[in-house]
């Protein structure tokens, strides 16, 4: 898988801890990497970081993102051979309850790492995740591509915009010369659902806990479209540009988009229907005098160019997200967090075998 490209590399991960950075270490371990990882704290209880027992597997940096002394320091002195800088303060709702916090960890954030990979003197890829959210969103029908305007209605949107605008700037203030040490893109993905989420104000993580505790689960914009994805679906993506980014110079300084095809953007009732196949006896409330703040309520994204560029796809249709998502959580809830680690290593490689048979580039 990735032509070999992470064996026996060291990968540092910022936000490893958390739902994409858990999936990720796992994958980055499966493919032979030696796993670095930068967070402040796991951020939810349960956590699969947790579950799945990799504390024991990798070395941890116990540091905030935010710290401008100390993330530059580190990142220079594990000099790794690539950087997936995933931390970040992910939840819409919780930027309107905290708005400098949100700009501070995902612009400032993003700045600290941008910094330390300044000081390496070794070759380095680094690819930098944002969000679908940075794109001014006016609701429009068709997908946003990499180049439409970068904007924000509310604060995790903008904080994401910011990350956008420093990535490229650093990019070509202090990376832009012939002879590179350092490559980096931003990738950008949308709502990804799958095992593991525990976040709060989170549809699937939302329907799991209702359905584990007996109750109704309540919507509250039963018609916002997302462009839903399972979670191992971006972070293929985010590999991949790795593994081409490592060996293709011309795509230093790029961004690309990582999304399902268009026929899985779904409205949120759909995906709570869907789930019901896996979750038994779930059912739901919807009241949507509970949207007191802005969410948008259409966004997609047109994935041209990592098709074209990269040669990446989809693996998994609407209906085998939901299962993977559903499954995954009513195994979790059934029979409790032990064997849970070899039941998300299963999924992976299901996953991946999937791909094989369906001709991924990558799964090659």
């Amino acid at each position: 898988m990735f032509n070999g490209t992470y064996e026996g590399k060291k990968v540092l991960v910022t936000g490893h801890t958390g739902f994409k950075g858990t999936w990720m270490t796992m994958w980055l371990q499966a493919l032979g990497a030696e796993v670095i990882g930068i967070s402040d704290a796991i951020p939810t209880d349960p956590s699969h970081f947790d579950a799945a027992g990799l504390d024991a597997t990798m070395t941890t940096h116990w540091v905030d993102i935010r710290d401008t002394d100390a993330i530059p320091a580190i990142v220079a002195d594990e000099a790794p051979d690539f950087v997936f800088h995933m931390a970040a303060q992910a939840l819409v709702k919780a930027s309107y309850d905290d708005p400098v916090g949100t700009y501070a960890v995902n612009a400032i954030g993003t700045a600290n790492m941008l910094e330390g990979l300044r000081r390496l003197t070794n070759e380095c890829t680094a690819v930098f995740i944002t969000s679908d959210k940075c794109y001014e969103n006016i609701e429009t029908y068709y997908g946003y591509r990499e180049d439409d305007r970068l904007g924000g209605a509310d604060p995790y949107s903008a904080s994401k915009a910011a990350a956008e605008l420093l990535i490229s700037s650093h990019t070509r203030s202090f990376f832009d010369n012939d002879d590179r040490t350092v490559r980096i893109c931003s990738v950008r993905a949308g709502n990804v659902v799958g095992g593991g989420d525990w976040a709060a104000d989170r549809l699937v993580p939302d329907v799991a806990r209702s359905w584990s505790q007996g109750e109704n689960v309540t919507i509250r914009r039963p018609q916002a479209t997302r462009p839903w994805q399972h979670v191992l679906e971006p972070i293929s993506g985010y590999l991949q540009m790795g593994a081409e980014l490592a060996t293709r110079p011309e795509l230093h300084g790029e961004a690309f988009n990582f999304g399902p095809p268009a026929e899985a953007v779904y409205p949120v009732r759909d995906v709570v229907v869907a789930l019901k196949a896996h979750l038994p006896g779930l059912d739901l409330t919807i009241d949507e005098s509970q949207a007191h703040f802005h969410e948008a309520g259409l966004l997609k994204l047109s994935c041209d160019k990592a098709l074209s560029y990269l040669q990446w796809t989809p693996v998994l249709d609407f209906d085998e997200t939901m299962e993977m998502s559903g499954e995954w959580f009513a195994r979790y809830y059934n029979e409790g967090a032990e064997g849970i680690a070899d039941y998300s290593q299963g999924q992976l490689e299901h996953y991946t075998s999937l791909a094989a048979k369906r001709n991924l580039a990558w799964a090659s």
